[in-house]
């Protein structure tokens, strides 16, 4: 465990990643303006720990971040994440939010005295109670080494928590699943002063689209198999029609908010296109690209009536040969648009987003049809 010496006092604080033992510490902040809101110490809005407070025990990933569907949709159930196309987008790994107003510190820091351990001053380094009480009540600076940076730094002290001030302190967070990802230690302030109504005038502070990107890792959309006539057996050259109806190929919305900041954003997943794999080549699509665009009522493809057989559907497939033993695996992927929109006007497109199915296709010589 690495040892800090400061104000003639021994001190024992632990910074992790990737197996080595770092320094991860704070700048002196400065101030950008929002239309936030003025945080009520014990009020709804109060930055959510456990039963007893004790949030300098939290998780790194645990943001604070509030997710709603304003579809009316819970997220829950019948539904699966999104895949986004694009594999070079990169969305933050790493942010900071407000985390205590200085009563709920002061609080904190007397809970870990109490209990004992460490408490996490940013998403990576943990301190004795002993650092906070002379960092947050006593005034004394910290020195500390700056990830971003590669060079030392000295994080300005505080008087007694603040009491008594408008504003609350902020603290890093890491996307979740990525804890680990070297980006992570780009956030390596140790948590600072924020007045209310203003956000840090940093590179990692959050923004409406750092929000948006959030709720689209939480987009979850309906697990929904394709409609195919003849259902699970087809027959060599008689095309098998796919359609997907309205009523279940719809928007997904899901919208983020940062308590204490005024940022929000809502991000929407629109359903544009079903693309079609045969599971074979030998096989047609239809269309050739088997890409099948959505109609103006939102479903896709066309349902398959009575008298249809020999007919081209506008979505679908045709075997060529027959599946021998094992079935063709007949995928299915729908594409799905996102855009967001957010605090102040803000909007914006990121990458599209995709859900696959795999649906077995068993297809027989038999050349009979069945009106």
């Amino acid at each position: 465990m690495p040892r800090l010496i400061a104000a003639g006092r021994t001190k024992w604080a632990v910074a992790l990643a990737a197996g080595s033992v770092l320094w991860a510490a704070g700048l002196a902040h400065a101030d950008k303006p929002v239309g936030g809101t003025t945080p009520t110490p014990g009020g709804s809005d109060k930055p959510q720990g456990d039963a007893n407070n004790r949030t300098l025990l939290a998780s790194v990933s645990q943001s604070r971040i509030q997710i709603t569907y304003p579809d009316g949709r819970t997220g829950s159930g019948s539904m699966e994440d999104l895949t986004s196309v694009d594999p070079n987008w990169k969305p933050p790994v790493c942010w900071y939010e407000p985390v205590f107003t200085p009563e709920q510190l002061k609080s904190a820091v007397a809970d870990l005295k109490k209990n004992g351990g460490l408490g996490a001053v940013n998403a990576h380094e943990f301190w004795t109670s002993g650092i906070f009480v002379d960092h947050y009540e006593e005034g004394e600076e910290q020195d500390n080494f700056d990830i971003s940076a590669s060079k030392n730094t000295m994080a300005q002290g505080y008087k007694d928590y603040n009491v008594g001030q408008n504003g609350m302190f902020w603290r890093s967070v890491v996307r979740k699943g990525h804890e680990h990802d070297t980006k992570a230690w780009d956030c390596g302030r140790i948590m600072f002063w924020q007045d209310a109504g203003t956000i840090p005038d940093d590179e990692h502070a959050p923004t409406p689209e750092t929000l948006a990107a959030y709720a689209y890792d939480q987009i979850d959309v309906p697990k929904t198999e394709v409609e195919l006539k003849p259902e699970a057996k087809s027959t060599v050259n008689l095309p098998t029609w796919v359609w997907l109806d309205k009523g279940t190929f719809k928007d997904v919305k899901v919208r983020a908010e940062l308590p204490n900041t005024g940022l929000w954003a809502e991000t929407t997943a629109k359903p544009v296109a079903l693309h079609l794999e045969p599971g074979t080549a030998d096989a047609e699509t239809f269309p050739a690209s088997g890409d099948c665009e959505i109609n103006a009522d939102g479903s896709i493809g066309t349902p398959y009536t009575k008298g249809k057989a020999d007919q081209t559907p506008p979505c679908g497939i045709r075997y060529l040969r027959a599946s021998t033993g094992e079935p063709y695996r007949l995928k299915a992927s729908i594409t799905w648009e996102i855009s967001w929109e957010g605090t102040g006007g803000a909007q914006g497109n990121l990458p599209n987003g995709t859900f696959e199915t795999t649906q077995d296709m068993n297809v027989q010589e038999i050349q009979s049809i069945n009106r």
